[in-house]
Parts: structure tokens; sequence; C-alpha cells
């Protein structure tokens, strides 16, 4: 904010330098960013003030931090007013529509004013600030917005349509010309919370005033408006039509209910001062009745165990009394009524946040020693940076995506039987779906990917997903996987399946066991939508954690992409409950390893877990494991045939094993394969 040395100064029992007041406005919060020198021997400053401190948004509210801070008092400008007999419910009436976005909307008359420029001091202040001087009328209704903080607009009384106000929503096709030079007219979408008379919009409600009732040089009688918007009504109507202004940026930092009478009434004080007229009594006022003030209570001993150094009750008093506090001191207790300005404070803490902030934070200790207590070993954490180290060692790359995705980017990874979960808020413009899935994103990514010439693309991510099934909110925490190159479907797959098993296996221990159900349903992830095709159920130790498969064609085409994809997705939570890994010590082999390279045509309908089970069931003498070597396909196999490679491994505890011995277990495995898979020796 643009401020004037000799505008605060106006406001404080004795004067300060411009140096004086940048450094004490630094140090209670509000840094001066810079200072520049102007005629006459004042100095405008720009102080930088926080989004919760929408008080401190004019010169009365600095000039009162600069008082509790250096033990000043505040100078209250004058209200005074002399009020004509006739009301002013008899020039104009008022009618609230919309009471939870306008919660106090006042109206004051004023008739016989004479529109002229603005008496030299005026001028000077608004010129200091950066502000153009346009009449006595309109200069009064600025500076008191940067005097108090309050935004207030003034009407031509004889301009608007039936001498009536009405805070209302506006109508769709509804026009409106806003105030200011080379301003078009717009048309309003309907909701738009506006100000109108009888026909038409006249200003948008909190701001920008309109140009079919602005104060001209003919003006005699005026309507001043001081009322209090909601901030959120106010920043969708600045941004939606693309419009700001100082009052819509204080208005969005909200403006109490009962901050407004007392603005109006320096701003009628201001009015007949410089232009001269009559004041209608009262005013007409609509909204629901203004909140009672709020009570706190301040313990002193709470008070200094936080700061960490002793404070006098008549030091803490003295602050909260210039701050407007109104303290009542007893058995160590304040009691404080917090002045409706102060919307951010409202809890104990806050209060003592006030007061060490003004007594001085450079009076807090500083300890050469900290204690720290060391913390154990934090698995949850550990378990999440092992998987992607894992999963980066294995070339897979992590992504951080957004939450929010398309409709058209969800609905392939959303089951029939879930609800999407929708963000109502015009800032998620086209991608208002919390994702369903974490394919959703990693698809979108790939794309991206393929788009800028990388068709060799493995990608993971570790996030939370969301959906509704029925009435119930539901969130889990997964970890997806995607992976795509120039390979064959059946390599993508089997890369995927090989990373998950290699996972499993830094999370569960080295005898972790991966399985794939391609028949069984799975409803562990959100995922076994129309988005993989086939979808198989992850069994990691016999438990169902995820789902595993190619992307359908469904979803490629959502996303534009084109060849194979194959993803997972994994219930965190499931997959990461035995993590650490318990250790097993198992006796080292003092004989070498003896492997025999097997190849057996099966049908495509065999899996591998059928074959290694089988294999496994046979319970051969000297047989200590299976690895799957390839697989082939050819003319001379058939359509629906192919040829599988394992590799056994032997080996005997106390010598060295011969290949003898070995030769009559294969033969006896060849039988067994045969008379359970159907399957024959490739020769």
């Amino acid at each position: 904010m643009r401020t004037s040395v000799n505008w605060i100064n106006a406001y404080l029992s004795s004067s300060t330098t411009a140096d004086e007041q940048a450094q004490i406005l630094t140090g209670v919060g509000f840094p001066c960013e810079s200072s520049e020198k102007l005629s006459g021997g004042d100095y405008a400053q720009e102080i930088e003030t926080t989004s919760n401190r929408g008080d401190c948004l004019c010169h009365l509210g600095l000039a009162r931090e600069i008082a509790a801070a250096s033990g000043r008092t505040i100078v209250l400008p004058s209200s005074a007013s002399v009020c004509a007999t006739e009301a002013a419910s008899s020039a104009i009436s008022v009618t609230n529509h919309e009471p939870l976005r306008c919660p106090r909307y006042t109206a004051r008359v004023i008739r016989g004013v004479t529109v002229a420029p603005s008496p030299p001091w005026l001028q000077e202040r608004l010129i200091a600030i950066g502000q153009i001087p346009r009449n006595n009328v309109v200069d009064c209704t600025n500076f008191v917005l940067f005097e108090y903080g309050q935004p207030s607009h003034v009407f031509d009384l004889a301009k608007l349509t039936g001498a009536v106000i009405h805070v209302r929503a506006s109508r769709e096709g509804e026009t409106f010309l806003p105030l200011g030079e080379g301003a078009k007219s717009i048309t309003l979408d309907a909701g738009i919370l506006v100000i109108a008379d009888g026909e038409r919009p006249v200003a948008l409600a909190g701001v920008k005033g309109g140009a079919a009732t602005a104060v001209t040089d003919a003006t005699t009688d005026i309507v001043i408006e001081a009322a209090a918007f909601d901030p959120v009504a106010v920043r969708k109507t600045s941004r939606a039509l693309r419009i700001s202004s100082d009052s819509s940026y204080r208005f969005e930092r909200g403006v109490h209910p009962a901050e407004v009478d007392e603005a109006a009434q320096r701003l009628v004080a201001l009015i007949l001062e410089t232009a001269g007229g009559s004041l209608l009594s009262g005013s007409v006022a609509a909204g629901p009745s203004v909140p009672a003030a709020l009570t706190v209570m301040l313990r002193l001993e709470r008070l200094i165990a936080i700061a960490g150094y002793p404070l006098e009750p008549r030091e803490v008093m003295q602050i909260l009394t210039v701050l407007g506090f109104s303290p009542v001191l007893a058995s160590a207790t304040i009691t404080c009524t917090i002045p409706s300005r102060r919307i951010d404070v409202t809890r104990e803490i806050d209060l003592i946040e006030e007061v060490v902030r003004l007594a001085g934070l450079d009076r807090i200790p500083q300890h050469d020693v900290v204690s720290i207590r060391p913390v154990g070993r934090q698995f949850a954490v550990e378990a999440v940076r092992t998987a992607k180290n894992a999963l980066a060692g294995l070339g897979f790359v992590e992504t951080v995506s957004p939450t929010l995705v398309s409709e058209r980017a969800a609905a392939p990874f959303l089951p029939r039987e879930f609800v999407a979960l929708r963000v109502a808020d015009e800032r998620t413009m086209g991608e208002p779906i919390l994702r369903p899935s974490l394919l959703c994103s990693l698809l979108q990514s790939l794309k991206v990917n393929r788009d800028r010439g990388s068709q060799n693309v493995r990608l993971f991510e570790h996030a939370t997903t969301f959906w509704l099934e029925g009435k119930t909110h539901h969130e889990k925490r997964t970890l997806a996987l995607v992976a795509s190159d120039s390979s064959p479907p059946e390599s993508l797959y089997r890369l995927v399946r090989g990373s998950i098993e290699a996972l499993a296996r830094e999370l569960r221990g080295t005898h972790a066991s991966c399985e794939v159900q391609i028949t069984s349903p799975c409803t562990v992830c959100t995922s076994a939508g129309s988005g993989l095709h086939p979808a198989g159920t992850l069994l990691i130790d016999g438990k169902a954690v995820g789902v595993l498969g190619l992307i359908s064609s469904t979803a490629q085409h959502a996303f534009g992409l084109e060849g194979s994809v194959a993803a997972a997705e994994l219930d965190w939570t499931l997959l990461a409950e035995s993590y650490p890994p318990t250790p097993r010590a198992e006796t080292l082999a003092n004989s070498p390893l003896l492997d025999r390279d097997l190849s057996i045509v099966v049908g495509d309908d065999v899996t591998w877990s059928q074959i290694e089970s089988t294999i496994r069931s046979a319970q051969l003498p000297f047989f200590e494991s299976i690895e799957f070597v390839g697989n082939w396909r050819g003319k001379q196999l058939g359509a629906t045939r192919r040829s599988t490679t394992v590799r056994l491994c032997f080996r005997a505890a106390d010598r060295t094993l011969r290949r003898e011995e070995v030769e009559p277990q294969l033969a006896r495995l060849t039988e067994l394969l045969a008379k359970d898979l159907k399957a024959e020796l490739r020769s």
C-alpha cells in the first residue's frame, strides 16, 4: 500500500519521521519496500501488508500500529455533522435481496451539494499516494477509503430510477457501463451481485460504480452507499468480469458490517465540509443484525510462557488499549473486546501474537543450545523412499501431477458403481474431477512425452485417489506405473509385472511372491474399470493389492495414445503393510549350482503360475529354484500355442551334483507337465 508520512502523522499524538515510520512498521510485520520524497516535505512509502490484515490497508490502521509499538496515542478524525428534519427514508428506499452476500447495506442522503474541485489539503493527500483528484464529492470517498479502509460510493439521486436501491443478483443479459474513461458496456451473466435502481444495475457490488448514476457538476442531491460485501462474492465478480479496483481489493480481504457506520459518518462530515448541502436525518439500512463483538480472554501466565520473556501487565494493557481491544485486567487475566475491524483475531493465541509483535520480536531470547529429542525410524517414510528408489533403479521416472483431471480422462478408470468427485470452482476450468486413479494423470504425462518424441517411457506416481460410493467419500493412497516402448504388448506386460515383483521383494523381503489372476474381479483399486483390458488382480503373498494389465483401446482413445501401454495400480497401504521386511537367515551353499533349461509347448491359456506350481508340486530331489527365460511363437506351433522356456536350478548340499543325477528328474517332470498341462517337450 502506498502511504503518506504526513497523513499518518495526522492521527498520532506526536509526529514521526519517514525513517521512523518505516523502521517501526517493518519491526511489527509491515515491511517498508520503498520511500520517495515529495514536494512540501512529505514522503510517500510503499508498505507491504499481509492478506489477513485488511484493517491496515489504510492510514488510520497503520497509525494505530505505530502508536501501539512506540507508546503514542491515536487521534481520531472528527465525524460531527448536523442533520435536517427530513428523514433519509423519505428520499430513498433500500431492499436487500441477498443478505448472505451483503450482510449490511446503508444509504445516506445529502441535498444541495455543490460539486467543485476539492480544497488543496484534500488534493495534496490524494496526490501523495498516487490518486488523481476528480471533484470534492468523489475525492471524499477516496479519502475515506484510504483513511478508514472502508470503500463507499456516491450516486446522483436524480439518476436513480424510482429513488430505490435493490441489492440483488443480476439477470441474464443485463448490461452495465462501468465508470472510467474509455470504459465499454458489458453484458452480465445471471447471478452476479449488483446494486440496481428500479430498472437496471447501477453498480457492481464492491467492485465498480456505474456511469449512468455518476456524480457530475450538475449533481445537487446525492446518495452515499456504505456497505459490507462477502469477500468471495466480490472476488468472483472481479475475476469473472476482469474488473478490479481499490474497493474490491479491500472487500476481498474482509470488511466487517460493524465498521460501516463509523466510516460513513466520517464521509458525510467531509462532504458537508467540502461540498456543503444538508444531511437528511438517519440512514436507510438493510441486512441482518450486526454480530455482537467477540470477547477473548488472555492469561498473562500463558503470554509470558509463549513469549519466553517477562512482560509487565502495564505494558500489555497499553498495547491492547492502543490497538482498540478495550482490555480489562482481573486476577492475572485480561478480558478483551475484539474491535470489529480485527477479523483476524479470534483466539487467545492471536492476542498473544499481537502483544509479542508490538512489544518487539527482537526481545524474544535466543538460546545458544537447542534441546532436541531424536526421533525413531519413520517406517512409513522409509517405505515410500524405498519404493521410489527401487522403481528409479528399474528405469522408471517419478511424476508429480495435478490432482484434478477432465471428465474424459477420469471416465475409463471409474467403475459404474462409483461416482466421480467434482470440485465446484470456476478456477478448475475443464478439469473439475478429483482423479479416481493415478493412471489418469500418468497417461496424460505419457501423451506429453510421446508428443515430444520420447517413445521409451516409464513413469510412476505415488499419490491419493478419490471417488464417491453411494454417499461415502473415499480417499486412497496408491502407487501406479505405466510403461510404453516399441516392444510387443507381452514384453511390456512382463516388464511391469517384473518391476512390481522386484518392488514387492524390496518392501516385503526376498521371499515375497507375486501372482496375477486374470479371471478374478479386482475390487482393490478403482482402476479396474474399462481402462485396463485385460485387467488382472495382483496378489502379493496371496493377498490382492492391486491391478495389472494393458491400457484398453477405450482409454487410449480418450488420451489420444497409439501403441501398447502396460500399467498397474496398487493399494499402497496393503503393499507396504509388512514394511520393514523381516530378514530370513539362510545357510550359504558350499556346492555349485547346476541349471538346466527346459522348453515346453503349451496352449496360450496356460499361465506362468500354472507352470510354476506344477513344477514345484513335483518335489524333485535337489530342486532349488525356477526362473522364466522367455516365450516363443511361430507358425510351426499354430496360432493358439507357444513355447515357454524355463531354467531349473538344482544343488546338492554336501557335494557337487552330476548331470546324470538330474536327467531322470527332468524326464519325470516332462511326464507330469504333459499330464497336467498337456505340455509337449519342444525338440
